[in-house]
């Protein structure tokens, strides 16, 4: 697998020769069998960088029955042991920090400066989780009976289907991929049809450490194809994954359907708000980073601003000025700040969301339009876009946009700013800037998101606390810290009954 990023096969009948990217499946290259070939185009040059042939439900299941032979090796490995390789993983991923960033960059076009980031957010994740391989906590308790003794430990579930999205193409599957690792799972992984070089380079490294081939396999190629047969496959015991909220809501039904533990993360509609008494410098930079990073095309970017009265026309003026300064471009210039959309179909959603504005009546402020000019010319570049006079039902205000798009509601309390925030049908982050503590201990309390910030925008998160929406964000479950492994073990309670006698528990118990 040591030449997965540098020789793919090709065809020479592909544009440009750019290579064509096969799934991996227990250390071998399978092509698809749906003949198809989906393209992987740089968004921020329409460049062709490679293309995918597509796996279909024949080579899923060929991964899921690799998967379930490695299983057995696997989770017998003990479990330091399995962390030992999710160390060296960590370390390999530092050493090529800077290749890894640059790809993402070319393949779905964030920023040099945050692709870096990204990187470094699976380096944490993948480092903490190979800790938990000398912990993976049980418990022990008293039993009810006499000699007997009574413990909890954490088993690996099976085989796990991950599902990931594009614009977190290495954080957000280290998420997933660490901590189903460390408790002894396999996997199969089918990545986002738009970020598959990085996914193939991200396994590669994971072999390189010392993943034995099967314990990790990719399959390529888009949600119908590729990501249904996974979902529906008997073998595949959990389902992790991604991405929009209509999807996941597909999964979720299908494996409540087939009796699998679904773990789901999917859209919001974050609000900051800023009080009256916020430092303003400090909320103009906290907004523009999360509003505008990764183009809007974050899961936790800042799409609403609940703004008190009193500062709305000082902060207003701010965030204009400040949004028209962003420099747009290549990702790979380093004084690049806003690169572009993923592709050309969510260029054009977002751009019809800024038609849906106006004509509820919102007030453009900003932006709302797609850029192509010098280096942008041929990419998909949209310009940052703010909107004022929102009132909190309307769409823009509601819908997930993932785009460079946010609203400015006015609010005159910070109890009518909880209850804003609040009414959505998403939970995932939500801010507010206040310099009064006892005000920053009510947002705390009441705000209604799995994700709370004091002083800084909507967007970051730190491996060691849990991560995870509310109402239609999620269903339940976290990834990242130690609240991720829930999802990937199942609690087996073992009882030892050393009496040499037959003990009836609550039978044998003595009458009051």
């Amino acid at each position: 697998m040591g030449s997965m990023a540098t020789h793919h096969e090709t065809r020479q009948d592909v544009p440009g020769d750019a290579p064509v990217l096969k799934s991996w499946i227990g250390g071998q290259w399978v092509e698809g069998s749906t003949g198809e070939l989906y393209p992987d185009i740089n968004p921020a040059t329409g460049e062709l960088l490679a293309q995918t042939s597509v796996a279909g439900a024949a080579e899923v299941d060929r991964a899921v029955r690799t998967a379930q032979a490695a299983f057995k090796d696997w989770r017998a490995m003990p479990a330091p042991r399995r962390g030992e390789i999710l160390f060296r993983a960590a370390q390999l991923i530092a050493e090529r920090k800077e290749d890894l960033a640059r790809l993402m960059s070319r393949e779905m076009g964030k920023v040099l400066f945050e692709a870096r980031g990204e990187v470094q957010e699976a380096i944490d994740e993948f480092f903490y989780m190979a800790g938990e391989g000398r912990r993976l906590f049980g418990f022990t308790t008293p039993s009810e009976m006499p000699n007997k003794f009574a413990c909890c430990v954490r088993d690996p579930v099976g085989v796990v289907g991950l599902i990931t999205p594009w614009n977190f193409p290495v954080a957000v599957p280290s998420w997933k991929l660490a901590p189903a690792l460390i408790a002894g799972n396999t996997i199969v992984w089918k990545p986002a049809e738009d970020t598959p070089m990085v996914a193939l380079e991200f396994a590669r490294l994971l072999e390189e450490a010392g993943i034995p081939p099967g314990v990790v396999n990719v399959v390529l190629g888009p949600g119908p194809q590729t990501g249904a047969p996974l979902v529906e496959h008997p073998g595949v015991r959990v389902i992790a994954f991604t991405g929009s909220t209509a999807t996941g809501t597909l999964i979720a039904t299908e494996g409540a359907r087939r009796g699998k533990r679904v773990l789901l993360e999917m859209g919001g509609k974050n609000a900051i708000t800023v009080m009256d008494d916020a430092d303003l410098d400090l909320a103009v930079q906290g907004i523009l980073w999360s509003a505008f990073g990764t183009s809007g095309q974050r899961c936790t970017a800042a799409s609403r601003l609940i703004v008190h009265r009193k500062v709305i026309g000082e902060l207003t003026e701010r965030l204009v000025a400040g949004a028209q300064q962003l420099r747009l471009g290549n990702p790979l210039d380093e004084t690049t700040q806003v690169g572009p959309i993923v592709n050309e179909k969510q260029l054009q959603r977002v751009h019809r969301y800024t038609g849906v504005g106006i004509e509820e009546g919102a007030r453009l402020l900003c932006g709302g339009e797609i850029y192509r000019e010098g280096d942008c010319a041929k990419g998909y570049f949209y310009r940052p876009t703010l909107f004022a006079d929102v009132h909190p039902r309307m769409r823009i205000a509601q819908e997930e946009i993932f785009g460079p798009t946010a609203v400015i509601i006015p609010c005159d309390s910070l109890e009518e700013a909880i209850e804003i925030n609040n009414d959505t049908p998403y939970g995932l982050s939500s801010s507010i800037y206040t310099r009064d503590v006892n005000r920053a201990m009510q947002a705390a309390r009441d705000l209604t998101t799995g994700i709370v910030y004091i002083n800084h925008g909507t967007t970051g998160a730190e491996v060691h606390l849990p991560f995870g929406g509310t109402r239609g964000t999620g269903n339940g479950h976290r990834e990242a810290a130690v609240q991720a492994l829930d999802a990937f073990t199942e609690w087996k309670s073992i009882y030892i009954d050393y009496s040499g006698r037959l003990q009836r528990a609550q039978i044998d118990t003595p009458s009051a």
